[in-house]
């Protein structure tokens, strides 16, 4: 049996609710002074008490606090979708997203956590020790390389990395003119599937694609399908 095949006991929802010292008043900090825009998700407080049991992350953490406070966050108009615990506009939570990807019970240890991703279909993962030899680390499943590629960044610094970098850098030649109205549009449980797809020579030119919303659990799924492949 390997280590990732291990369960993991769960710890009680009181456990995981820091009253003295939460993460939350330094992350609000953080959107606060943020170059980029940043919505917050409203939050169910029953919802968002199941969300951090399942995920077995503390509120002293910057993750817990985002699982317990919000419903999730949406970036430059929805363009990053990070994960919390659900809401009508970002309709899943971190653990339910990673139920079936990431691990198949809860309790389960995990490889890795899906902690966000954007309408181009990519996810930021954490890598939990089976991406690579850097575990708490952010890597970034690429759609037009189909790869995760590791960014050298921890959750903490994802979060500011969301809020502050230029994005339009990172993004470079895959945000095609007027997609921040075609994004903000769009529900957050949806991503754009792009025809020729992104990792074919063909579909280099994001604005000569053609492309629709499809459900987000279909693209990643269709995407790790086409990874197997080549």
């Amino acid at each position: 049996m390997s280590a990732l095949d291990l369960k993991i006991p769960m710890r009680k929802l009181e456990e995981l609710i820091n009253e003295e010292d939460p993460a939350w008043p330094m992350v609000q900090e953080w959107i606060e002074t943020a170059n980029n825009k940043v919505e917050i998700l409203a939050v169910d407080p029953e919802k968002a008490k199941d969300a951090l049991f399942h995920t077995q992350v503390t509120t002293r953490s910057p993750m817990g606090a985002v699982i317990y406070m919000t419903g999730g966050m949406l970036i430059d108009d929805g363009w990053i979708r990070i994960l919390g615990s659900g809401s009508p506009k970002l309709n899943r939570s971190l653990p339910d997203w990673n139920k079936g990807k990431a691990f198949e019970e809860f309790g389960d240890a995990v490889p890795f956590l899906i902690v966000a991703d954007d309408a181009l279909g990519g996810s930021f993962v954490l890598n939990g020790g089976g991406l690579g030899d850097d575990p708490g680390m952010i890597y970034y499943f690429a759609p037009d390389t189909l790869s995760y590629e590791p960014l050298d960044l921890s959750y903490s610094e994802f979060l500011t990395f969301c809020f502050d970098n230029d994005l339009d850098s990172f993004y470079k030649g895959f945000r095609w003119k007027d997609w921040r109205t075609e994004v903000s549009d769009m529900p957050g449980d949806k991503a754009f599937s792009f025809f020729p797809f992104l990792w074919t020579v063909q579909g280099k030119d994001i604005e000569k694609n053609s492309r629709e919303p499809v459900p987000a659990e279909e693209l990643y799924h269709l995407n790790l399908s086409f990874r197997e492949k080549l």
